[in-house]
């Protein structure tokens, strides 16, 4: 048995475009492009309700809508490996300092002389700045 309390009610907006959508593809070929109209619907449903609502049950092409909503996501480049590390081992105390690409900059004052993960600080710093 299917739990209906699982599956989210579809507007009825988007339920009218789906009717009409199977309507369209009911009376062409398989693969026939949609009209410029029916898109436009879709990108005004999917302003209000979310690309992926309109798409899943519409049965369109996610990233085509994501595109004519205007919203294509930028890809973002690959990390740069940094060019120079240097870690010395301190005499009594030193101070730490990391930089991000954006010019953010975590300063930390280290007093012992026992290694640290900085590895783990660094990453979990660089996930914080998103």
């Amino acid at each position: 048995m299917v739990n209906r309390k699982s599956i989210p009610a579809i507007p009825g907006a988007i339920l009218h475009l789906q009717r009409q959508l199977d309507q369209f593809r009911s009376t062409q070929p398989r693969r026939t492009k949609l009209p410029e109209s029916l898109w436009q619907a879709a990108v005004e449903l999917a302003r209000q309700y979310g690309v992926h609502p309109v798409a899943h049950p519409l049965r369109l092409d996610y990233t085509g809508l994501k595109k004519r909503l205007g919203g294509v996501p930028v890809v973002r480049r690959k990390a740069t490996k940094p060019a120079f590390v240097e870690l010395i081992a301190p005499q009594a105390e030193c101070v730490i300092e990391f930089e991000s690409r954006s010019g953010n900059k975590m300063r930390v004052p280290w007093k012992a002389s026992t290694p640290h993960d900085w590895a783990s600080l660094l990453r979990a710093w660089r996930e914080a700045e998103g």
